[in-house]
């Protein structure tokens, strides 16, 4: 079973948390708007330096984004918009689903979901 891996779980993985730390053996996958968000993240909270070793490390697993993904993320964001889902999460979790992988969060609105490995 493959992952792909929401900007939740990528800075997890970066902190050391050994909760994440077994699906680095796994098949893992993340997506270019997750890997926006994670440099962002990185670049606020830590420095450039860093941001750009990890944006570069987790772009390896960056799976090509189809328009099938964002019309799959958009009518999931509509049906679920009382939570307030993130379009990264959204597109992340519609990328999942239709590569047949798990959805790897620690994001406790995905709790719930079907098709979620859900992580703290």
């Amino acid at each position: 079973m493959g992952y792909l891996l929401d900007t939740y779980a990528m800075v997890e993985i970066i902190k050391g948390n050994k909760n994440y730390a077994v699906f680095l053996d796994k098949e893992i996958f993340t997506n270019l708007l997750n890997l926006y968000e994670l440099y962002f993240i990185l670049l606020r909270d830590y420095d450039e330096e860093k941001a750009k070793k990890y944006f570069s490390y987790f772009r390896r697993f960056s799976l090509d984004t189809l328009d099938s993904h964002i019309f799959g993320a958009s009518k999931f964001k509509l049906e679920n918009n009382k939570l307030n889902l993130s379009y990264a999460d959204c597109l992340g979790y519609a990328m999942a689903l239709e590569n047949d992988l798990k959805f790897l969060t620690g994001d406790k609105e995905f709790e719930k979901f079907n098709n979620v490995e859900f992580v703290k």
